[in-house]
């Protein structure tokens, strides 16, 4: 099965997609390391990393760079903050003094929040549940020792905190349904700790008890895969690149709407020009191009990666796994597409379609949003109207289509 691309024999990729923890000590990766990070005991005290537990450390060393754009993260938010083009309504938080002190009871706190539990963790640290004693809501906060990111290049020309900071910068832009918020950002110079707070999802992740033998159901699987879409068109649209779509990076809250998180290894564009050389995802997520070393575009790679999530959700397995890294890059670039013959063959053509080994034959998002088995129950998948788009109409909210039910429960959902 497949859309009958093959791209042949695999080179070998210029770079490791490993976690940091593990690259470049063992010339034979297990399938777990394939697969996630490992928690890092190392870093207890250094609350950092993913808030959904797998860290930023997908990202690794390379030799190749990513595309240099004209202006940095940066300066590309600067320019649409001075053009109205931000979609939050309520800025970031920025605090700029760090009080550590405990409770009545004796729990840590970080200014007016209070220590609860560990909750995730990753290869530059963990994330910790904190209680704000101001609302009285949880927060999933990363906490970042700086040193420590200075320390750990991810590239030539890189350190963790240039990812970090990108990070942050493409955060305090976003506002949507599908998409995790950055709450606050607390950085004292006077200190080596630097916070990100972000509202806490108490649902469990997509592929939690997903594995074999079965996966989450054609049901569920819709209507996560149609939450997925949403906040992944709205990203494209704004030129942003997740770059890490996969189930551990996302979130389900208690009434099933799923939320992206982790924009650690994210990139924003200047226009729709996405083209990047090194793939900074999980090897078992990765798209073909991406494995060849060549030059690619990001949002391709993005849904190629929601192409992976969906057999993983529907199949309850990884499409391409083998028992090494040259391994799995070999069967995701020359391996046919194996899928169990009781799947909905509106199903099966999705998959198909998205698993596309040639990324100019893939299905696009909109594709996927219209396709027969997405709409088969509640229609297409709506398109967010954001602030910002908006503005760019006038105010004009109904000039796009789609602004339907699934919205509304996507709306009601986010304030829960």
């Amino acid at each position: 099965m497949g859309c009958g691309s093959c791209f042949g024999f695999l080179r070998k990729p210029h770079r490791s997609l490993l976690s940091s923890a593990t690259r470049g000590s063992h010339s034979h990766y297990s399938q777990e390391f394939l697969l996630t990070d490992d928690d890092d005991d190392n870093l207890e005290d250094a609350d950092g990393a993913s808030y959904n537990g797998d860290g930023m450390g997908t990202r690794s060393g390379s030799e190749g760079e990513l595309r240099q754009p004209s202006r940095t993260s940066e300066e590309i938010i600067l320019m649409r903050v001075q053009k109205g083009l931000i979609c939050r309504e309520v800025p970031v938080k920025e605090t700029r003094h760090v009080t550590r002190t405990e409770d009545e009871n004796g729990n840590k706190m970080i200014n007016e929040y209070v220590r609860e539990c560990k909750i995730g963790s990753g290869s530059y640290g963990k994330v910790v549940l904190y209680r704000s004693t101001i609302d009285g809501k949880q927060y999933a906060i990363k906490v970042f020792h700086k040193s420590h990111l200075l320390k750990l290049r991810v590239a030539p020309s890189e350190t963790a905190m240039s990812d970090v900071l990108r990070e942050v910068s493409i955060m305090k832009m976003l506002d949507h349904p599908n998409i995790v918020n950055l709450i606050e950002v607390i950085d004292d110079p006077n200190t080596d700790n630097f916070y990100m707070v972000l509202e806490y999802v108490e649902g469990k992740w997509v592929f939690e008890g997903s594995g074999p033998p079965g996966g989450l159901g054609e049901s569920i699987s819709r209507r996560y895969l149609r939450d997925i879409v949403a906040g992944l068109m709205y990203l494209h649209a704004h030129h942003i690149v997740h770059g890490d779509i996969k189930p551990d990076n996302l979130l389900v809250t208690s009434s099933g709407l799923v939320k992206i998180g982790d924009f650690s290894v994210s990139q924003v564009f200047e226009d729709d020009n996405d083209e990047l050389r090194r793939s900074p995802g999980t090897p078992v997520f990765t798209a073909p191009e991406c494995c060849l070393g060549l030059t690619y575009h990001g949002k391709a790679a993005d849904t190629w990666a929601l192409g992976v999530t969906l057999y993983c959700m529907v199949v309850g397995k990884y499409p391409f796994l083998g028992d090494t890294l040259q391994d799995t890059y070999d069967k995701i670039v020359n391996s046919s597409l194996s899928i169990p013959g009781s799947i909905n063959p509106q199903l099966v053509d999705l998959i198909l379609q998205l698993l596309c080994k040639d990324p100019k034959l893939r299905i696009t998002l909109h594709g996927v949003a219209e396709h027969p088995w997405v709409v088969s129950e509640e229609g297409p998948v709506p398109q967010f109207l954001c602030r910002c788009k908006r503005k760019s109409f006038g105010g004009q909210e109904n000039s796009m289509s789609g602004m339907n039910g699934d919205l509304d429960r996507s709306e009601q959902s986010a304030t829960d």
